[in-house]
């Protein structure tokens, strides 16, 4: 009686039951994207992370930029700083920052913070002109 009632474990081969489970497949659904009942063609609404078309930004002719520091600014800094005797570095680390911040202000590649601005001109004991408020 108890020899009947106990089941040996099938080796792997021999393993069935299991093959009405589903397979799953991580990833794209293979219609997810698509319109109902669209055919194929298209192109008419690629979008870009700004909600610009793709062809209205080809055509768009205003250059976009970030505002940069005026000329006038990076002249002031690199005045002051040098009447001083000190360094971007020396600079830098009396205002607590990376010498490459002074650097990106005094080669016009910095966007104008004001708060940064008035920092150098304490460190500097000079007036500084400010970028403009938005």
């Amino acid at each position: 009686l108890l020899d009947s009632a106990v089941k040996t474990m099938p080796s792997r081969g021999e393993m069935s039951g299991f093959d009405d489970q589903p397979n799953i497949v991580f990833g794209k659904a293979p219609n997810a994207g698509k319109k109902p009942g669209g055919g194929g063609g298209g192109g008419g609404g690629t979008q870009t992370g700004t909600g610009m078309s793709a062809a209205k930004l080809d055509a768009e002719t205003e250059e976009l930029k970030h505002k940069t520091v005026s000329k006038d600014l990076r002249l002031a800094i690199s005045k002051a700083r040098t009447a001083k005797g000190l360094t971007q570095k020396q600079l830098a680390t009396q205002l607590n920052m990376q010498p490459q911040v002074i650097n990106e202000y005094e080669s016009g590649k910095a966007i104008p913070n004001n708060a940064i601005i008035a920092k150098i001109e304490r460190a500097l004991g000079a007036k500084l002109p400010r970028a403009p408020k938005k």
